[in-house]
């Protein structure tokens, strides 16, 4: 009669090929990409990029499905409580993900214990750019500004679970400047407000900036990390802000009990998918960097990440706008 030990390594065994075969298989029907913000924006950019070369590589469609508001709760919930098998997806960025659970009293669902991470994906370096109008030559100059006139340089971002804000209260924090944030539906027309002089900066994804700064419409100052397409332009640590660690990032999770294999299936597919050449290129004409990690390295960075924003949120006593 064989031992309980020997029964219990034969059920692993037996759960361990079970689970690399469904892997094998999957997926045999369309798999439902979700992103939790408008088409057009850096989540839904970055989901258009890959879903192509995972549908080519796996062999079935890669649907998009995007599901706008509440900064990225109500798509993250819609994944929160999908069936954990490998067929929804969630594309977020980084604000569902981190920021948000340390901003909303009431999430209806758990960002560290309802997904697993499948792979970190991009991150967008931000640009801090003023207007013309702003006699601001420099960083420096800006800070100054802040200082002598305090709460009264008008910035615009899309609210303040979004990297725009959080890092200008970065910025205020570590140089003791203030300004005036005026909050706006989205992206969009925060950038009207800017060009119209009606804002007189603001810190955004260089992707987004770029054109304006090549017309001449908006004037670079920093920028979080540095970058060929902004060769000229210092990088916060270079102006004196090494501690200001801010960017955005769109990333793949998946429901927690997911099948690991599916899981690190899905990692390879999408890293292989960013390598490739004309995928890389697109990347980086949007100034998109790929980050290339093992769901286990993706997971103990989001650890990190949410140790260090939950910090700085709780101790600046920033809340969401509801």
């Amino acid at each position: 009669m064989p031992s309980m030990r020997s029964l219990v390594l034969v059920l692993g065994i037996f759960t361990a090929s079970t689970t690399v075969a469904l892997a094998q298989n999957w997926p045999t029907r369309p798999v439902k990409m979700v992103v939790p913000s408008s088409p057009g924006g850096g989540t839904d950019t970055f989901a258009r990029l890959i879903n192509t070369s995972l549908a080519d590589a796996l062999k079935q469609p890669f649907v998009l499905d995007n599901r706008p508001g509440a900064g990225g709760n109500i798509g993250a919930e819609v994944v929160a409580k999908a069936a954990p098998d490998g067929y929804t997806l969630l594309i977020s960025s980084i604000q569902a993900l981190v920021v948000n659970p340390y901003l909303y009293k009431d999430l209806p669902y758990n960002a560290e214990s309802d997904f697993v991470p499948v792979a970190p994906g991009v991150m967008s370096p931000l640009v801090i750019g003023v207007h013309p109008s702003v006699p601001a030559k420099t960083l420096a100059d800006l800070v100054a500004l802040g200082k002598r006139d305090p709460g009264t340089l008008a910035y615009g971002s899309p609210g303040s679970g979004s990297s725009s804000y959080l890092g200008v209260r970065m910025l205020e924090e570590a140089s003791g400047a203030r300004f005036l944030h005026v909050p706006y539906k989205g992206s969009g027309p925060a950038y009207q407000g800017l060009l119209s002089g009606d804002l007189k900066f603001m810190m955004d994804v260089l992707g987004s900036f770029l054109p304006h700064i090549r017309s001449g419409k908006v004037r670079a100052l920093a920028v979080s990390v540095g970058t060929d397409l902004l060769p000229d332009t210092p990088t916060l640590a270079q102006a004196g802000y090494k501690d200001i660690e801010v960017y955005a990032s769109f990333m793949v999770v998946a429901p927690v009990g997911t099948p690991p294999a599916i899981v690190q299936r899905l990692n390879r597919e999408i890293n292989k998918a960013m390598k490739s050449p004309v995928i890389a290129e697109r990347l980086h004409a949007l100034a998109l960097i790929p980050v290339f990690e093992t769901p286990e390295q993706f997971a103990a960075n989001l650890k990190k990440a949410r140790g260090s924003w939950s910090a700085f949120i709780r101790r600046n006593n920033i809340v969401a706008q509801q």
